[in-house]
């Protein structure tokens, strides 16, 4: 039975002083804190056996190469893949969707083709699609959100039609909390032959994934947002559209034979990982997913839907603070304004108290005018967190919002 402060005690950073205050850290759909079991492994790695993998004879690239394929099984049985090489390594979400816009895009749209993304997506869902539909002359479509930052279903399938080739979409919102509905998405996008991309940069840390039970096409996510270390991420497609995927990269490790005439690529996975990759990263993550398989979604999701309840209430209570995203399916992420105050101005004063929020329009300008706002406030909850710290957020907001409005 898991225990929170067992859990906090993993997290050595919660044990911080901020400004002399203990550290409430709130800011986890940015990044989230690492657990000593993966800082360990990374040291472990630095200390006991740094090497470059695939090709050394000697005993320390031989040893880091197994650990660096072990992970790519971790991750093929934590998302269900059918197969370890649809598991490719990245530097994160953004290079995963980029990827499939500049490859997958690149060889599949054509004039007046379509590509679907929602109002609620973050800028690396969108530009580059707005890039590669500008190259091959097709369209961007927009699907509408309405003002609790639910999708609106309707709309959005009567926008599906034979012209649709991609639909690209968040699976969580990062700034609203929106948990939308994949499922029905993807078998809706598949009746028209349209592939499916599903950014789960903000579900994977906190909702069970299976990638064959969603029969989603790609799935991007981050290391560093579920536990694990910074520059790392994967991108997971079916193995049939990989295949048939040219790299964007050229370089080392993606190719099997190179003359001045012609050059023959790599096979799976290693076609789309070119040059010496983010060795200590991919073993970080590895561990990071180990953290989250002991700890359990059970756990996971409870903890951070009491945390989301409580403060979803109290911050309810607080007179001229408005929460922005109110869907009817949330994930622990809650983003907030209060009349006449600047959101910089909130985050800089619950700052002094130590407590670290995130403010401005996290990478989602077109949502801020869809509002009409400049930016929110934006608590983000993990697992490791309480409801005493959700409390002193609370105590903090009236104090700030009482010096500044």
């Amino acid at each position: 039975m898991n225990n929170l402060d067992n859990i906090r005690n993993d997290f050595p950073i919660l044990s911080k002083k901020v400004n002399g205050k203990s550290l409430v850290y709130f800011d986890n759909g940015a990044t989230t804190q690492k657990p000593n079991s993966v800082i360990q492994v990374i040291s472990d790695y630095y200390k006991d056996y740094n090497s470059n993998v695939h090709r050394g004879v000697h005993q320390l690239s031989q040893l880091a190469t197994e650990k660096y394929e072990n992970a790519r099984i971790v991750l093929k049985q934590f998302i269900n893949a059918s197969y370890k090489e649809e598991v490719i390594f990245t530097k994160g979400t953004t290079e995963a969707i980029n990827i499939v816009a500049s490859s997958y895009g690149r060889k599949s749209l054509s004039k007046g083709d379509e590509v679907i993304i929602s109002a609620m997506e973050h800028h690396s869902n969108i530009v580059p699609w707005q890039m590669i539909c500008e190259e091959k002359g097709a369209k961007l479509i927009i699907a509408p959100i309405n003002n609790d930052g639910d999708l609106i279903m309707d709309q959005l399938f009567d926008l599906i039609n034979s012209n649709t080739k991609i639909i690209s979409l968040t699976h969580v919102s990062n700034t609203l909390g929106t948990i939308n509905p994949i499922q029905e998405i993807i078998d809706t996008a598949h009746s028209y032959n349209a592939v499916v991309l599903i950014d789960a940069a903000q579900s994977i840390q906190h909702l069970p994934i299976d990638v064959q039970q969603l029969n989603c096409d790609f799935l991007a996510f981050s290391g560093h947002k579920m536990y694990g270390p910074t520059g790392v991420g994967v991108l997971f497609g079916k193995k049939r559209i990989l295949e048939e995927m040219g790299p964007i990269q050229g370089g080392g490790d993606m190719i099997k034979e190179v003359t001045f005439n012609k050059t023959t690529y790599n096979d799976l996975p290693y076609k789309f990982e070119a040059g010496t990759p983010n060795i200590v990263g991919v073993i970080g993550l590895a561990e990071a997913i180990k953290y989250i398989q002991k700890t359990g979604f059970d756990f996971i999701q409870k903890q951070e839907s009491a945390l989301l309840m409580k403060a979803t209430h109290s911050l309810s209570e607080i007179d001229g603070l408005r929460i922005i995203g109110n869907a009817k399916q949330k994930s622990s992420v809650i983003s907030f304004v209060v009349d006449g105050v600047h959101p910089f101005d909130i985050g800089t004063l619950l700052d002094q108290l130590g407590i670290a929020i995130r403010t401005g329009h996290h990478c989602t300008q077109p949502l801020m005018d869809y509002f009409k706002i400049p930016g929110t406030a934006r608590a983000s909850f993990s697992f490791y967190n309480s409801e005493d710290e959700v409390g002193l957020m609370v105590e903090g907001l009236k104090k700030a919002v009482k010096m500044l409005a």
